[in-house]
């Protein structure tokens, strides 16, 4: 299902804390931070013109955040920089003098560092980022993990040193139980989805992400037409989608945000005119999309800046997945997890439904671009899907 986004915000100036975040100057101090990391390299756009030219589209490019900074998903760049972030704070604070980057990791700054301790509830990947971003600062985390992590994403967290709270309920239950907790014990939360009174830190989450579109602008032949990506609460599209809409201005492409059919919380809110939270039934394929509240900032974003919500079924998630694992006409392999191919899964929605092709005007000049925000981050279950072996697997990530 696709709708047009109707909304009185729609098209309206993104709220001034959202412009400053999102735009320019959020994606320096990204810059910053990853200038700082000497393991970080700008993740690849791959090209893809076989498939282009078979979707009868001008050009397909997709971002591969399964390369990004060894934790195989975008959100390495969300948790771990907000906690680095609130780490320079607190030392500041604490030492009386500003302190930049380089002194992240001196010892007076790891010394304050071992006195805190970083929480959040997540899907998988965004506690591996916070867990990642404590152990390089020399900070306690704890995740809270849900009844839909599977043991190896949850056994991915606790290597970075984390520990993980098993919590019987949804996502969005772990998120309340995560701020619960963490407010008895003086513990910072780091969540990627934000609640009346609790803004900033999800902003620096979402502010992170905001490095994906400034690469990619670089990387691009030509800025792109036409952009699809997924949304869990909603942090990647509206970062994406605000600062494509900052950077482009009248240029800036049609921009369509995906849901998953089973936890399409964005899409509710996008029909209800008001955040909404979408129906809890069977869960998605799409696990790191399992969340049915939206993040209110997220929504107060895409309600200016998204152009379009629609939703897509899981077994063309899958489809989505296969067709990039196995390409044809020369293009390169993709290892896109289940909730990774949902971006390009919502594009091939689209263009097998004559009206949402006409409404998104879709047509041989569209330039499409999409995000694979993970790769096989549950390779057991990317394997699984996929229908390959774990050495295959393996072959296809290196």
């Amino acid at each position: 299902m696709l709708l047009l986004n109707q909304l009185p915000d729609f098209r309206q100036p993104l709220h001034p804390v959202d412009a400053e975040t999102l735009g320019p100057a959020g994606a320096d101090a990204i810059e910053r931070h990853l200038d700082g990391r000497p393991e970080h390299v700008a993740t690849p756009v791959q090209a893809l013109p076989a498939l282009a030219a078979e979707l009868g589209l001008g050009a397909l490019h997709l971002k591969d955040e399964g390369q990004r900074l060894g934790l195989g998903s975008f959100k390495a760049l969300g948790g771990a920089y907000a906690v680095a972030r609130l780490v320079l704070e607190a030392a500041s604070e604490r030492l009386g003098r500003a302190l930049d980057e380089a002194e992240l990791t001196s010892p007076e700054v790891r010394a304050i560092a071992a006195g805190m301790t970083f929480a959040c509830a997540t899907d998988g990947n965004h506690g591996r980022s916070v867990a990642q971003g404590a152990s390089l600062v020399g900070a306690r985390s704890v995740i809270f993990v849900h009844a839909g992590v599977s043991e190896p994403r949850a056994a991915a967290i606790a290597r970075f040193g984390a520990e993980i709270v098993r919590f019987d309920g949804t996502y969005d239950e772990s998120v309340v139980e995560a701020a619960r907790v963490s407010a008895e014990r003086g513990w910072t939360v780091v969540s990627d989805t934000s609640w009346d009174g609790y803004e900033r830190i999800p902003g620096l989450v979402m502010q992170g992400y905001t490095a994906i579109i400034r690469e990619a602008l670089r990387q691009l032949p030509a800025p792109p037409t036409h952009v699809f990506v997924q949304a869990g609460v909603g942090g990647i599209a509206a970062a994406s989608a605000a600062h494509l809409a900052l950077a482009l201005g009248e240029a800036r492409p049609i921009f369509t945000v995906v849901d998953p059919a089973r936890a399409a919380c964005l899409f509710e809110s996008a029909r209800a005119g008001r955040p909404t939270k979408a129906a809890h039934g069977e869960p998605t394929v799409m696990a790191m999309l399992d969340c049915y509240d939206p993040s209110p900032l997220a929504w107060r974003v895409l309600s200016r800046v998204a152009d379009a919500f629609m939703t897509v079924e899981d077994d063309i998630a899958v489809e989505a997945m296969n067709r990039l694992a196995r390409p044809v006409g020369g293009d390169p392999a993709i290892v896109a997890g289940e909730s990774g191919a949902a971006g390009f899964a919502g594009l091939l929605a689209a263009l097998r439904d004559p009206q949402a092709r006409a409404a998104l005007k879709l047509d041989a000049g569209s330039r499409v671009f999409a995000i694979v925000t993970e790769g096989a981050t549950d390779s057991e279950r990317y394997a699984e899907l996929v229908g390959l072996t774990p050495a295959e697997v393996a072959g296809k990530a290196a």
